[in-house]
Parts: structure tokens; C-alpha cells; sequence
């Protein structure tokens, strides 16, 4: 490993100073090396570590201003603001003009949420400072705290044109964008900067993600493609180039794709999961199979997995196997409303009315409100003669769907069929105001009541008004 002039030096300064410990003598340091030590140590969690730095840096040389700074930034650290802007001030007596005592100012008023006052101290640190990439970053992180997203990525774009390679600049640059949905002008930004830095594989796999994002899949594949060519180990770049692959039904290359994911790092449940799937679509349904319980082996706890068998296995038709796999989903999550849903729908096919019944009402219990959950639970109860449970049913359903007509005539069914012909009557003429095209729903769910009189002058009065 070829460690640089200054990298030496400080790995030397480190095991001087860890030596002095275990020996309790005292060795002499001038002030930077000090302070190279004790940020060491910030970096890396010890803070015990550097505030004994501390104390003897300020020791050896009491007038040091980097040290006090230093000390500025554990007191900060510590939450002890008052103390640190009380220093802070004593050194602005001595320095006016250093640029490192207007950002720790700013960092103990973004502390106290005081925002706007650090923006304009760190606008002071620009005058004097030769980082301006440093202060246009800690600036546009201040306006993201206020929420202001324009003028965060005004000066994060700033800081990059200082600094090309801050590549946390360069991501929050395009979190400003995806925030305000301007993914045409991301676009636009990034490729002027790929012009600029042609081999910033960072900003391709960005420009790679906003086409992503307004569907030009081939526009994607294109740039995450540069992105792997430049840095061939680019995990997430081929992970969004398989996925750009799928849009495009080109299942095989992303297939490829996904298994150099697996190549790069330990194999992840979203990649085997999607392997499963590209096999589906091509038809080797065996191969699919394999990967979905791969899948499962590496997360039981991925509900994607255990529905992708769970579908494969409805889709055959083949609903034994996929109440077994259903059964065991619930037995690792059972407060899941889609498990519940296709538990509903399994049994319901194999004609276990009563399960499928449960099914559906704990779909709905655990937060499932689609009208068709609504509607199969209550034409199963409808099924079982749960008269009352079903327009109870229906009558909870209405307030999530308050003009569905599809609710209105069932409603009206079983009114009519609870012998409560004044309700039927009034559900069944919302019905067939909301939706007169569709009455025949009353004929197929109750060929009972269709013919009655007083139902048939309801839909002939609509009919007129036609």
C-alpha cells in the first residue's frame, strides 16, 4: 500500500502518540501534529482518545489557535454551545480573519436550529477561506435544513465546480432535483458535468437513475453501462442496469446482470428474487422456482418472495402447493394483509368458503381497503348466508368508497333479501343513478329478487329518465 508524504507522517505522529501512552512518558508533538491526531481520532468514534490529545496539545502549546478550534469542535460535540461560542469569541479578538471560526460559529447556529445565521456567517467564511468547495457545501447543507431546495443546490453545484470529485455534493445536487421533480433538468445539469468530468462514474450512474426515472430505459441502460465500464466493481450501477434490462424484456442480459451483483458481494434477496423472476418470463419455470426459495432461504422475512411463490404457484393453479407456501408466509408474518388476501383467494378456489372468509376480513383488518378485497369478503359472507355481517360489511366499505355502485347494489340485494325493501330500494336507486349500465350486477348476485316487482319499476323509472 503506497501511503503518501503526509499519510506517513501522520501514521507516524499516531504511533508516536499511542507509544507515549502505554508508556506514560511525555514526548513532545508540535501543535498540528496535534491536531492531526485528535481529528484522527474524531473520525474514527474514540473520543476519549482525542480529548486526552487535547488536554496535552494544550498543554505543550497553550496559544495554539488550531488547538483551540479543535477544542471548539468537542465542545460543540459535546453540546456545551455556550462554552465553545464564549472561545470562539476570544479567538475572533485574536483572528478576525480566520475563515474556521466563522464555520464552528455556524455549526453552534445550525445546533440551535438558528439556520439563516449560520448561512450568513459561513457567507463571511467564504471571504477569507481558499476551501470554497468546503463552505458552498456546509451552506447548501444549511438551506436543505430550511428547506430550501433551490438555493441548496445552487451552492452545491457551486461546491462542484470547485471540487469536481466531492461526490456527496454531487448526490445531494441530485437529491435537490429529484426533490423538486425536475428530472429533465437533472439530466441536463449532469451531462454538462459529464462533459466536464467524462469519467465521473458517479454522475453517469446519476444521469443513468433520472432516465431511469422518466422511463427512457434505453437512455438508462446507456449510461449505466459507461458507469460499469469506468468502474468495473460498480455495484449499484449494474443492479440498476439489470433492472433497466427487465423494462426493456431483454430478460437474459439481465439475468447476466444481476448474477455480477452476486458476483461483486454476497448474493442479496432483491437480486435472487429478480433472477426468479427473468427465468418466469422467459418460461423456465424451474429455474424460477429455484430462485424464489433461494430467495426466501436468504430473507424469510421478504413478503415479495413468499408472494412470487405464492402467485407462481395460483397462476398453475396448482392451490395446494400454494396454500402450503401461503401458510408458512403467515406463520413467519401473520399481521400480513397480503398474505391474507391470497390466502382468501386460494381457499376460495379450493371451495373452503368459511377460510376464505377469514381470509379477506383479516386482509382487511391489517389495513387491505381495495374495493375487491371488500367486495369477495362480502359475497363469501353473501355465500354463507351472514346476511348481516355482510351489509355491515358493505356499510364500512361505503365510507372508503362512497359512490361505488358495485357496493350500492349489493346493498340492495341484501336489503331485498332481509325482506328491508325500503333500504333495498334506496341503495338500489343509488345504484342505478351512479351506474344504471351495470344493474345487471343485482340479476348475477341475486337472481332471487331480480324478478320481483317492486325492483323491476325501480330500474324501468331509471330507464325513462335516460
Amino acid at each position: 500500500m503506497n501511503l503518501s508524504h503526509e499519510e506517513e507522517e501522520n501514521s507516524l505522529s499516531l504511533s508516536k502518540f499511542e507509544s507515549m501512552l502505554k508508556t506514560n512518558k511525555v514526548l513532545f508533538f508540535d501543535s498540528e501534529e496535534f491536531e492531526d491526531i485528535i481529528l484522527h481520532y474524531l473520525d474514527t468514534g474514540k473520543i476519549n482518545l482525542a480529548k486526552k490529545a487535547l488536554k496535552l496539545g494544550l498543554e505543550q502549546h497553550p496559544r495554539s489557535t488550531g488547538l483551540k478550534l479543535v477544542q471548539v469542535e468537542l465542545l460543540v460535540f459535546d453540546d456545551k454551545l455556550d462554552l465553545a461560542e464564549r472561545l470562539l469569541n476570544e479567538l475572533y479578538a485574536l483572528e478576525p480573519t480566520n475563515e474556521e471560526i466563522y464555520i464552528q460559529k455556524a455549526n453552534i447556529y445550525s445546533k440551535r436550529d438558528e439556520h439563516q445565521k449560520a448561512v450568513d456567517l459561513l457567507k463571511i467564511a467564504l471571504k477569507y477561506t481558499d476551501d470554497y468547495a468546503d463552505v458552498y457545501s456546509l451552506i447548501g447543507m444549511e438551506y436543505l435544513f430550511m428547506d430550501n431546495l433551490e438555493l441548496a443546490k445552487e451552492n452545491f453545484i457551486k461546491c462542484l465546480e470547485e471540487d469536481t470529485e466531492d461526490h456527496s455534493a454531487l448526490y445531494n445536487v441530485v437529491y435537490c432535483f429529484d426533490f423538486l421533480d425536475q428530472n429533465l433538468e437533472a439530466i441536463d445539469f449532469l451531462n454538462s458535468f459529464i462533459d466536464r468530468n467524462p469519467y465521473s462514474e458517479v454522475a453517469w450512474h446519476q444521469l443513468g437513475r433520472q432516465y431511469y426515472a422518466i422511463k427512457d430505459y434505453e437512455g438508462a441502460l446507456r449510461a449505466f453501462d459507461y458507469a460499469t465500464l469506468i468502474d468495473e466493481h460498480f455495484l449499484g450501477a449494474f443492479l440498476e442496469k439489470a433492472k433497466c434490462l427487465e423494462r426493456l424484456k431483454r430478460y437474459e442480459e439481465a439475468i447476466a446482470c444481476y448474477n455480477m451483483t452476486m458476483e461483486l458481494d454476497d448474493p442479496t434477496s432483491y437480486a435472487l428474487l429478480r433472477v426468479g423472476k427473468c427465468h418466469e418470463k422467459l418460461g423456465e419455470h424451474e429455474k424460477a422456482l429455484k430462485f424464489y426459495l433461494k430467495t426466501v432461504h436468504e430473507d424469510p422475512l421478504l413478503d415479495k418472495a413468499w408472494i412470487a411463490i405464492t402467485d407462481f404457484y395460483i397462476r398453475r393453479k396448482n392451490h395446494q402447493k400454494a396454500l402450503y407456501y401461503v401458510n408458512k408466509a403467515l406463520g413467519i408474518d401473520n399481521e400480513n394483509k397480503l398474505y391474507w388476501k391470497r390466502y382468501a383467494v386460494i381457499n376460495k378456489a379450493l371451495g373452503f368458503h368459511e377460510e376464505a372468509e377469514e381470509g379477506y376480513r383479516k386482509a382487511v383488518e391489517f389495513g387491505d381497503y381495495q374495493l375487491d378485497t371488500w367486495l369477495f369478503w362480502t359475497d363469501t359472507l353473501q355465500f354463507l348466508g351472514e346476511f348481516d355481517t355482510a351489509i355491515n360489511t358493505l356499510l364500512q366499505a361505503s365510507e372508503y368508497f362512497p359512490e361505488e355502485y358495485e357496493i350500492e347494489y349489493r346493498l340492495a340485494g341484501l336489503y331485498f333479501m332481509q325482506n328491508e325493501h325500503d333500504k333495498g330500494i334506496f341503495h338500489l336507486s343509488n345504484g342505478l343513478r351512479h351506474n344504471f349500465k351495470n344493474h345487471t350486477i343485482l340479476e348475477e348476485q341475486f337472481p332471487v329478487i331480480w324478478d320481483l316487482r317492486i325492483v323491476q319499476e325501480a330500474i324501468d323509472k331509471q330507464r325513462k329518465k335516460k
